[in-house]
């Protein structure tokens, strides 16, 4: 009987899945994190165009239909979505290859004085995303360092889902990595937080956990890698400056989660 079951039928093709190769892996590997950047029917139409897409799209207040929040799925989590664009994590690039892209519809930034406020995102539409995530991690076995930014994986280009986007709550859901504060104070080892350290040491650790550090980088490039860490990790600083607390940051995920 088992061998029966083992064979299979597609149109006029018998397959023999009684052998397995062990040379393999799951395509999905990684969860990418976006904002819209816009309100719910810009984002829908745009999603649903020729440029970009994304596997999912979680309204700022989702309807509920029998008592449940509805997201919208654009793209079927077997198709690769136009979502990641030119990116790189923990040495992978082309991420819309091996990842799952969630929009979170939020109006992103507006600038004054020179200074970015972030729109912050709605209580219901972060109640909404758990589930879907954690089923979506579950599924893939995806690790908690792999649950990660826009601006994790592109960041010269993206700043989404931003400081206000709620890490730390998600990763007490078991979703995405979070330091131990415990460990965070040991690595800071009673420095001021906000001591400088050295630029291309802070960038190494970075480099390590799996953001994309080039040797050439110009200044401006090496904040922004900075810049993004801090906005996953340290949200109430986020000026892409090397100190110590970020510095301590990096070394405690490296010590719980490991290297790239």
């Amino acid at each position: 009987m088992q061998a029966k079951k083992a064979l299979s039928r597609k149109r006029d093709i018998s397959f023999d899945t009684r052998r397995q190769a062990q040379a393999a892996y799951p395509r999905i590997k990684v969860l990418v994190i976006h904002y819209t950047a816009d309100d719910f029917d810009s984002s829908l139409a745009t999603l649903t165009d020729k440029q970009v897409s994304s596997h999912y799209l979680v309204p700022a207040v989702p309807p509920r239909y029998n008592g449940k929040p509805r997201i919208w799925q654009l793209v079927p989590e077997q198709e690769l979505a136009w979502h990641a664009g030119i990116s790189a994590w923990r040495g992978a690039t082309r991420l819309n290859d091996t990842s799952i892209g969630i929009e979170l519809e939020n109006r992103g930034w507006q600038k004054s004085a020179g200074v970015k406020y972030f729109a912050p995102f709605e209580p219901a539409q972060i109640q909404a995303l758990i589930p879907l995530a954690k089923d979506i991690i579950a599924r893939y076995h995806i690790k908690p360092e792999n649950v990660v930014a826009h601006a994790d994986i592109a960041p010269q280009r993206k700043d989404d889902p931003g400081p206000l986007f709620p890490w730390q709550q998600l990763a007490q859901q078991g979703i995405g990595a979070w330091p131990d504060a415990q460990r965070v104070n040991f690595y800071l080892a009673g420095r001021a937080p906000h001591t400088p350290v050295d630029t291309a040491s802070l960038l190494e650790l970075l480099a390590r956990y799996g953001y994309d550090v080039k040797p050439d980088m110009t200044p401006r490039e090496q904040r922004r890698v900075i810049m993004a860490f801090q906005m996953h990790f340290r949200p109430t600083l986020y000026n892409g400056e090397a100190d110590a607390e970020t510095q301590a940051i990096a070394e405690a995920l490296l010590e719980k989660y490991g290297q790239d």
